[in-house]
């Protein structure tokens, strides 16, 4: 398993590049996630007419749902400018505090996977966010002193796909959490169809719809499988992504009707054929398929669980009676005998 493959939800390089043409610059051309882009509209109006900066906003969800693409909407829409950096990028406190003395009145500072920010630097972050103010200290030794600087006021856009990582006083200094779930089928194939224009591709309803369904509730994903179709029509086809052409594209790239590859599969088989259905340890499960821990939990699991084909459990992984059904492989029942684990075939 790797992020090469076609489904992940992580952004590589291509991603990077092509999505800043398709990204959403107003609220009214993002699609989806209408609860959460309902309160950011009326957020921003509030502060628009106050004549301040937008409260703290701390974005969570899983990867590829648009939490850097919203806050680009929102640098937008408040008409400021947005400086991006990441947790992991803010190695020590002096590159924290030199990002904070750039920003002008208003600016959005955007911290991509804030949870991974070292809990010195969040030191750093607590009066910045707080009180507008970066405490530095000048000189060594017992004459060493506190010096405050003033900032201008500006808002902190955090975006975490684990919200749990987060401590609790970095938490709390958002005034505004929200959570983006995975997106409907309806939402993802007007993205489709979006996106087709923007690249100039012809794609017919029914195939945009195709595509769309085995996205895996993911515009990230979505717009990845469309430059794929498109790819297999200009060579194979006629430029026209049409459901054939896009039923075609998508088996060739191993995605079946319900979004999942070739390496999803692996991974329930493993747990059906090599540990009996389960339940098995995650890490026994990682070792397994030679995969690291943090990949078949913040990658693979999330979309398996939605479908209810992984059960979690204190024992372990279970794989349910719909992964048996999918895989084509009969259903083992596991019942509990004086004790002991039994197995019931159902075919």
């Amino acid at each position: 398993m790797s992020d090469e493959r076609v489904v992940t939800p992580r952004a590589g390089e291509e991603d990077q590049q092509i999505e800043k043409s398709l990204r959403p610059r107003r609220l009214a051309e993002f699609i989806g996630q209408e609860k959460v882009v309902e309160q950011l509209r009326i957020a921003i109006a509030a502060a628009k007419g106050r004549g301040e900066p937008l409260d703290h906003t701390l974005l969570y969800g899983p990867p590829g749902l648009g939490k850097t693409s919203l806050a680009g909407v929102l640098a937008n829409e408040m008409g400021v400018n947005i400086k991006l950096t990441s947790g992991p990028a803010i190695e020590r406190a002096g590159d924290l505090a030199a990002l904070l003395t750039n920003l002008q009145k208003d600016d959005i500072l955007f911290i991509d996977e804030i949870h991974r920010l070292n809990r010195a630097i969040e030191e750093v972050l607590y009066p910045a966010m707080e009180d507008f103010a970066l405490d530095i200290m000048v000189g060594k030794g017992p004459g060493a002193r506190s010096l405050r600087l003033k900032l201008p006021r500006f808002t902190v856009v955090g975006a975490t796909t684990r919200l749990a990582l987060l401590t609790s006083p970095l938490r709390d200094r958002f005034g505004a959490v929200h959570r983006l779930e995975f997106y409907s089928v309806d939402a993802l194939y007007e993205i489709v169809m979006r996106s087709a224009r923007i690249l100039g591709v012809a794609c017919t309803p029914e195939g945009a719809r195709e595509i769309a369904a085995r996205a895996r509730g993911t515009p990230r994903i979505v717009n990845r499988l469309l430059r794929r179709v498109r790819d297999y029509a200009q060579v194979i086809g006629d430029g026209v992504i049409t459901l054939e052409v896009a039923r075609d594209a998508l088996a060739k790239l191993e995605v079946d009707h319900l979004g999942l590859d070739e390496n999803d599969r692996r991974l329930l088989r493993a747990i059906i054929e090599l540990f009996g259905g389960g339940p098995v340890g995650l890490s026994t499960l990682a070792a397994s398929l030679a995969e690291e821990v943090d990949a078949i939990e913040d990658v693979y699991e999330p979309f398996l669980l939605q479908l209810g084909f992984l059960q979690r459990t204190p024992r372990g992984r279970i794989a349910t009676r719909r992964a048996y059904e999918h895989l084509g492989v009969p259903y083992v029942e596991r019942t509990m005998d004086n004790g002991a684990e039994q197995g019931r075939l159902w075919t």
